[in-house]
């Protein structure tokens, strides 16, 4: 009786032993499934916050053309500001119609 019980006991455990086992790494999937997508989102969150950070406000826009591109940029109105057309045969402009929206 003693041999039945001991070999059910450790049946048992190893049962046991290998559910435990096999929850443990489908939770260790799931995690290192959520950090990758959590790296992701990180790295795609430090890119939309550093296009914020350089195109925030127009002053900054006017250091950073002082400081990189000097005095290659000019200024237009936005009236001189053209649409190019390419999909004839012929190469047509149209002027930039601009819309007030109503509030």
């Amino acid at each position: 009786m003693k041999k039945i019980l001991t070999i059910c006991l450790i049946f048992s455990l190893i049962v046991v032993t290998s559910f435990i086992k096999n929850s443990t790494k489908k939770i260790d999937e799931e995690l290192f499934s959520l950090k990758e997508n959590i790296s992701d989102l990180n790295l795609e969150l430090d890119n939309v916050k550093l296009e914020f950070d350089y195109l925030s406000s127009a002053e900054k826009l006017i250091n950073y053309q002082n400081l990189y591109f000097e005095n290659k940029l000019i200024q237009k109105s936005i009236n001189e500001i053209e649409i190019i057309d390419f999909t004839r045969e012929k190469i047509l402009t149209n002027d930039v119609k601009i819309i007030e929206s109503e509030k």
